[in-house]
């Protein structure tokens, strides 16, 4: 389904209106040889073709989203999602048209998502919706002279014009403001008609009010009221769609934490470009200013080479922090997901461990009535069993039920604890043998399928240590894995122990498996470096760590020969044994 565009009419904020002084013929061959409906992220050469995802919109709400004079999709929320569909590896095509329409093509699925939609409780039990991108206000306009609008309440019996489909008519009708409203397929419309001089007043979004009154010429319209509300503007999908929903919530987060996200909107959302000044007030201000920028230009010249190299030292810093805060928010979400599943986990594990005692207990209580019929009649058959076996593996089958609750309870609550956020400061008292156990639980499975041999030796003064037990949790667990990858042969075994040594409490891992080569060890801890990213390593992992131990004023140590294996050291500064 695609929609019915008007005559283009918008270019971006930062370029000034030229004049339609193009020929016809010109024209109608631009419109034929130029798609009025959509743009796709072209895949690159060789690449696997990925379904395309189809954006919809409104063709006339500038300077969010419009049909430029060329009929291809333009406006902030257009290069915010080409954005989205670049960093995510994402195939779109954008249709924009009117606004109700467009809508409803969200609701029978003949567009995937719409890329800019203000929240409101009655649409969230229709849409699903992405953090917001954007706050859009909604403002009152009226003719030159009109009354003030202090508050919504006021335009009662009023006639008022507003978008069909859209917030502040969705708004107006569900609080029965009074008004008589007036329904308009777009803002321009909205605007023209007020300017012709036709009913009382246009309820609109801002900044597009602003923007269409200045590039349409509707010098006697002005903003009478507002602005209201304070819409939080962002993407919606059918309710459900929470696979495309994620992706440009991830991809929205991206852009934030590289400063992309900044860049887009300063283009489109800055301050509204000014009139051309005339050539001789140009050349006039010019002339006056000539010799002041002159000199501000030189000296700008000469500073900035000053601060060049200082500028290129923290770049690289720079990208690494934002590249951790992509990470950071990837693990928020994923321990948002692994709180959620313990808990539903958690629910009939609960009750399995409740049950067991009462069915063994009614087990018992009933077993001497099977042993008076066994002694009178001889064996029988219970449950698809003999009685004489069923009475020797029940007592077991009971305890081995229980225990295995227990267990999974148990390794439960260390995800949960593990996905915990880890606010707290680096002063608690921490057992590092319970850390060391509660991590193997974790990683229990993929020891198991990495190794038939694995060793877990703990000190048994049990020693402590200040810091956060969550932190270097986090450490150990990545250096098991790292371990367990790098075994080419479950028969090739790792072992974990912790020692203490002085004034150091110390936990190694050890492993059997390819080593790694000489070159490699000094750039182990260096942030995106991996000798694995075709298994999907990003570099970060020991990054991280290294960034762990050193904040526990601790160090750690790698010796590895390729084909021998890898010995890691963490050496964390003693505290005493635990209590």
């Amino acid at each position: 389904m695609r929609f019915t565009c008007e005559k283009p009419r918008f270019i971006r904020p930062h370029r000034l209106m030229r004049s339609w002084s193009v020929p016809l013929l010109t024209l109608a061959l631009l419109l034929l040889l130029t798609p009025l409906s959509g743009w796709a992220a072209l895949p690159s050469p060789g690449a696997t073709p990925k379904q395309v995802i189809v954006i919809g919109g409104d063709q006339n709400f500038p300077p969010y989203e419009f049909l430029d004079r060329d009929g291809k999709p333009a406006g902030f929320n257009v290069e915010l999602s080409q954005a989205i569909a670049e960093v995510m590896g994402m195939r779109v095509e954008f249709r924009l048209g009117n606004w109700n329409e467009a809508r409803s093509a969200l609701r029978d699925g003949s567009i995937d998502v719409l890329q800019g939609v203000t929240w409101s409780e009655a649409r969230s039990r229709e849409f699903d919706f992405s953090p917001p991108h954007n706050i859009v206000n909604t403002s009152v306009f009226g003719r030159r002279g009109a009354r003030h609008i202090a508050r919504l309440e006021e335009l009662r019996g009023k006639e008022v014009i507003v978008q069909k489909g859209g917030s502040m008519h969705d708004y107006l009708v569900a609080h029965h403001i009074g008004a008589r409203l007036i329904l308009v397929d777009t803002h321009a419309a909205a605007l023209r008609l007020l300017a012709s001089g036709k009913h009382d007043y246009a309820l609109v979004g801002n900044l597009p009010g602003l923007y269409l009154g200045k590039e349409l010429g509707l010098s006697n319209i002005v903003p009478v009221g507002g602005p209201f509300g304070s819409g939080q503007y962002g993407y919606a999908v059918k309710k459900g769609n929470d696979e495309i929903l994620s992706r440009f919530s991830e991809g929205l987060a991206i852009l934030k934490n590289t400063g992309r996200y900044q860049q887009i909107y300063g283009r489109w959302l800055g301050v509204l470009a000014p009139q051309p000044l005339p050539l001789g007030k140009v050349a006039q201000y010019a002339a006056i200013v000539a010799l002041p920028l002159l000199l501000i230009l030189g000296g700008t010249v000469l500073w900035s080479r000053t601060l060049q190299k200082r500028i290129d030292e923290h770049s690289a810093e720079l990208q690494q922090r934002q590249q951790q805060l992509i990470q950071a928010d990837k693990m928020a979400s994923l321990g948002i997901l692994v709180s959620g599943v313990a808990h539903e986990i958690n629910n009939p594990t609960g009750l399995i461990l409740f049950n067991l005692p009462v069915l063994k207990k009614a087990y018992q209580a009933a077993q001497e009535s099977l042993e008076d019929r066994f002694q009178e009649s001889g064996d029988f058959m219970v449950g698809g069993l003999r009685y004489s076996t069923l009475r020797e593996e029940a007592p077991r089958l009971f305890d081995e039920m229980h225990d295995g609750a227990r267990r999974i309870k148990r390794i439960v609550d260390d995800l949960k604890d593990f996905a915990r956020k880890d606010d707290s400061a680096l002063d608690e008292t921490v057992d590092l043998n319970r850390v060391v156990e509660t991590s193997v639980r974790l990683l229990e499975n993929s020891i198991r399928k990495a190794t038939r041999h694995f060793e877990l030796n703990l000190a048994p003064a049990r020693p402590c240590c200040r810091g956060s037990a969550q932190r270097i949790e986090q450490v150990v667990v990545n250096l098991i894995l790292n371990a367990c990858q790098a075994l080419s042969d479950p028969e090739k075994g790792i072992s974990v122990a912790t020692e203490l040594s002085g004034t150091e409490i110390r936990v190694v891992v050890r492993d059997q498996g390819v080593g790694i080569p000489p070159e490699h060890l000094s750039h182990l801890t260096d942030p995106f470096f991996t000798t694995k990213r075709d298994a999907g390593g990003t570099g970060l992992g020991l990054s991280v760590s290294a960034g762990i131990v050193k904040d526990h004023q601790g160090r750690l140590e790698f010796s590895s020969e390729p084909g021998e294996g890898t010995t890691v050291l963490v050496a964390l500064p003693v505290q005493g044994a635990c209590s």
